[in-house]
């Protein structure tokens, strides 16, 4: 992990980021979950920064849970 390392840190940046860039780091840290996923490595820091972005999701769209970033994601693949 790079520039996350930190989750305080991650958080701060998270606060600071536009909507699109949130559900962009989301959307990474899915793709990175998976390929660690088969390759049979740890996924735990990975699992906490996405549920540090989940609750990033969740303070800017209260009670909607993650279905702005999923609609985010079906705009991007129409």
């Amino acid at each position: 992990m790079s520039e996350q390392d930190d989750p305080a840190t991650f958080a701060d940046r998270l606060s600071a980021m536009t909507d699109d860039e949130v559900f962009l780091r989301m959307q990474d840290l899915e793709k990175q979950s998976e390929a660690l996923s088969r390759a049979g490595m740890d996924l735990d820091d990975t699992l906490a920064f996405i549920a540090l972005v989940e609750t990033e999701i969740e303070r800017r769209f209260p009670g909607q849970a993650l279905q702005p970033y999923k609609e985010w994601q079906r705009r991007g693949s129409e």
